[in-house]
C-alpha cells in the first residue's frame, strides 16, 4: 500500500507503509539519489509491530537485520549516489553475549564496519552535537550530548555539492608556530596580529561537527531528528528534482527536508500510524507555500 501525497514545484512524495527490506525490494534500481535516514535504536523502544528493527537479541543479529535494509538501499541508489544515516548507541541493560549491564554497546561503529565490509565506501563520520541533550541521571560517566551522522557513497566519487552547504568561516588571521600569518582575502597580513576581515562574508567547507539543538515535533511521541540537522545532508546528497529515500520515514522529517527544497521523496514506513503522521506533516509543510495536493 501507497499514499501518495501532492506537489510543490512538480514535486512528489510517495509513502509506502510495509517493511523496509521487503519495500525497498519494488523500488526500482537507481530511483533515488540520496538515502537520508535514522533508524530505530537497538534494545531501546517497543514500536509495537510484528517484524520491528531493534528488538533482536543480540546487536549482532541487529546489526545483521539493518544491513539487510541497507543492501537493498544499494540497489535503489544511483551509481553515485550517497547514504547519510544518523545512528545512536545504547548502553546494556541485561548481559547479551558479549554485552555486559552498563557497557556502552557501540552500536554505531558496528554498523559502520559492517557497511564496509558489504561494499560501501565509509566517507565520513560527523558529530551531531547537542546543546540541550536528554538528562542523564548518571553519576559515574558524562551526560551523553553526541550522535554520529555517517556518510557513505557506493563508488569512490560520487555526487555531493560542497558548496551547496559552506558556512561562515571565522574573518581573521591565524598563525603557525613560527608566526607565519595565514589570512582570508580581503584581509591584512601581519606578523603576530589577529585582523579582522575588512569585507565578507566569507565562506568555507563545511566542519564535521554539527552544533545542533534537539527539536521535539509536538505530534511525535518518539525521537526525531531535527530538519536543521539533515538539511545539509539533502542540499549536499542531491539536487533540485532528485530523489531522496528514507526506510525509516517516522515523522517525515526527511520528506518535508526535500519537498521544501525542490526534491522528490521516497519514504518507507512499518507503522501505519506514523506513515499517517509523515502524510500529515509533509502536506502541512508544503501547504504552507500554498500548493499542495493530497491524493
Amino acid at each position: 500500500m501507497n499514499k501518495s501525497l501532492g506537489v510543490y514545484s512538480e514535486r512528489s512524495a510517495t509513502i509506502y507503509v510495509g517493511d523496509a527490506a521487503g519495500t525497498l525490494k519494488t523500488l526500482d534500481a537507481g530511483s533515488a539519489r540520496t538515502c537520508v535516514t535514522s533508524p530505530p535504536y537497538w534494545g531501546l523502544r517497543d514500536y509495537g509491530q510484528e517484524g520491528q528493527l531493534g528488538a533482536e537479541d543480540s546487536p549482532e543479529a541487529f546489526i545483521y537485520n539493518l544491513c539487510l535494509v541497507f543492501d537493498e538501499v544499494w540497489r535503489v541508489l544511483a551509481d553515485d549516489g550517497t547514504c547519510w544515516v544518523n545512528i545512536g548507541d545504547s548502553y546494556g541493560k541485561t548481559a547479551r553475549g558479549d554485552v555486559k549491564v552498563k557497557d556502552l554497546v557501540g552500536i554505531p561503529w558496528m554498523f559502520a564496519f559492517a557497511m564496509r565490509a558489504r561494499g560501501w565506501y565509509l566517507r565520513q563520520d560527523i558529530i551531531w552535537a547537542k546543546t540541550n541533550p536528554m538528562p542523564e541521571s548518571v553519576t559515574d560517566r558524562c551526560t551523553k550530548s553526541h550522535e554520529y551522522i555517517f556518510l557513505f557513497s557506493k563508488q569512490p566519487s560520487y555526487y555531493y555539492d560542497h558548496e551547496a552547504i559552506k558556512e561562515p568561516a571565522v574573518a581573521q588571521n591565524h598563525h603557525d608556530a613560527t608566526g607565519t600569518s595565514y589570512h582570508a582575502p580581503g584581509q591584512s597580513q601581519q606578523t603576530g596580529n589577529r585582523d579582522k576581515a575588512t569585507s565578507g562574508p566569507f565562506l568555507r567547507n563545511k566542519r564535521s561537527v554539527w552544533t545542533v539543538n534537539v527539536a521535539a515535533y509536538k505530534d511525535a511521541h518518539f525521537a526525531t531528528y531535527p530538519t536543521k540537522l539533515i538539511t545539509p545532508c539533502v542540499l549536499s546528497g542531491s539536487a533540485p528534482g532528485d530523489t531522496v529515500l528514507d526506510p525509516f520515514s517516522g515523522s517525515g522529517t526527511t520528506g518535508e527536508v526535500a519537498l521544501l527544497n525542490d526534491r522528490n521523496y521516497v519514504g518507507i514506513e512499518l507503522n501505519p500510524d506514523y506513515a499517517a503522521l509523515s502524510e500529515k506533516r509533509i502536506s502541512v509543510a508544503v501547504g504552507m507555500l500554498g500548493n499542495v495536493t493530497v491524493r
